[in-house]
């Protein structure tokens, strides 16, 4: 275990991994071969199993800290082991008033358990953010009606099958929490698909789409508008300086589409003949902010100018639940300056000042924008399309909030 998570570290510090799509599938499946492999103790199991993942995560996340999935999916995990907790709790809770007795001492404890079965059950769907520990409920309960005692001599017998239902319910945990990862990584795959799904409720004919970056979900996007012979006209900012829009425009001319491509600083000047942006991005914050492709932000701001819709696809694995001022995030990375310049032609701006001792040329190459959400018209995930406005109770439905910060709980 420890070998496949340091191997994952590694290509995640040395940006061997591109992409969120696939950033989150590989953390997702990792995570998933460290909880098969884990033992967990006879009690308190879904804290040690949440311990554990929360030591791996927090290696995962400071070994890349830009690329969000890596937190994303670690909180998704663990959100996934604290309701699977609460559904085999309040299981076993609800189990205790089975047994029907025809005194009236065994009626009133056979009422207490039922009753206590159904406050648990209440906690638990009361608050999809916080979820209460219902195995606290458990421990609560006074040994002399949490297991009905019918005589002294079974005491063997009876320790035997404790000792078989706590091992049956750490494999139920595992295997459960595991075939809900199997579920997330299942969705993960197919994003693009079920946002492709979409595409004909949104682009209509002879319309004009601009789009910036090269985002696999965006060409899915427009390719599904055109497989059910939507005719329209894609222009697409090149993203300079790497040029990630010249890759998306073969794509979509190699699926028959129209399509134009045009300078960054042209994005204004072609603006009014647009009906509609659509473009992908690298994470949406808990605030309905976007972090997107650098230059975004100047083509959200022409946007809004002219009265165009701004779309934003995105598949939930791109939720965060953190805000953009949270110290956990790291907004941007610096990416090299030969992909804007050229070290040879620009060797005499670059020499140190005789007086100064610092370069006189600086150059700043930034990977990513910030998209405030009042810029945002529509998201549009795989589950449906969504205001800005909403983005933060969608993203509360996937993650809790005691892991909003994944740090190991130090044992005092």
């Amino acid at each position: 275990m420890n070998a496949l998570v340091n191997e994952f570290i590694i290509k995640l510090k040395k940006r061997k991994i591109e992409g969120s799509k696939t950033t989150a599938k590989l953390t997702a499946e990792v995570l998933r071969s460290c909880i098969s492999q884990q033992r967990l103790p006879q009690t308190n199991q879904a804290a040690a199993l949440i311990d554990a993942i929360r030591g791996i995560g927090e290696k995962l996340i400071a070994a890349n800290p830009v690329e969000l999935a890596v937190g994303n999916i670690v909180r998704r995990v663990l959100n996934i082991i604290r309701e699977e907790d609460v559904s085999l709790t309040a299981a076993a809770v609800g189990g205790l008033g089975i047994s029907a007795g025809s005194d009236d001492e065994d009626d009133v404890k056979q009422d207490d358990h039922q009753g206590l079965s159904a406050a648990a059950v209440a906690a638990a769907a009361r608050n999809t953010l916080r979820p209460p520990s219902l195995q606290t409920l458990l421990e609560d309960i006074p040994q002399s009606t949490a297991v009905p005692r019918t005589s002294s001599s079974g005491g063997d017998s009876e320790g035997k099958s404790k000792s078989a239902d706590k091992n049956s319910t750490s494999k139920k945990l595992k295997h459960n929490v595991i075939e809900a990862v199997n579920e997330l990584i299942q969705d993960i795959a197919t994003c693009h698909e079920q946002i492709a799904e979409q595409a004909v409720e949104h682009i209509h004919h002879n319309e004009v789409i601009l789009t910036l970056g090269n985002s696999r979900t965006v060409m899915e996007f427009l390719c599904a508008a055109k497989e059910k012979k939507r005719s329209f006209r894609v222009f697409v900012a090149e993203g300079a300086p790497r040029y990630q829009g010249h890759a998306l425009a073969k794509e979509l001319v190699a699926r028959g589409l129209q399509t134009t491509v045009i300078t960054d600083s042209a994005v204004f000047a072609i603006i009014s003949r647009v009906n509609m942006v659509v473009v992908g991005a690298h994470t949406v914050m808990a605030n309905g902010g976007v972090i997107a492709p650098v230059g975004m932000n100047m083509v959200a701001l022409a946007a809004q100018r002219h009265a165009v819709p701004f779309v934003v696809l995105a598949g939930t694995h791109k939720l965060c639940p953190l805000y953009p001022h949270n110290p956990e995030v790291l907004l941007n990375e610096l990416k090299s300056p030969a992909e804007l310049l050229d070290f040879g032609e620009f060797s005499d701006c670059l020499d140190f000042g005789s007086s100064s001792g610092s370069p006189l040329l600086h150059v700043v190459n930034p990977a990513f924008d910030y998209v405030p959400p009042n810029l945002v018209s529509l998201f549009i995930t795989d589950t449906g399309g969504h205001n800005a406005s909403f983005m933060y109770r969608l993203i509360a439905d996937y993650y809790s909030a005691d892991d909003i910060v994944v740090k190991q709980k130090s044992i005092s």
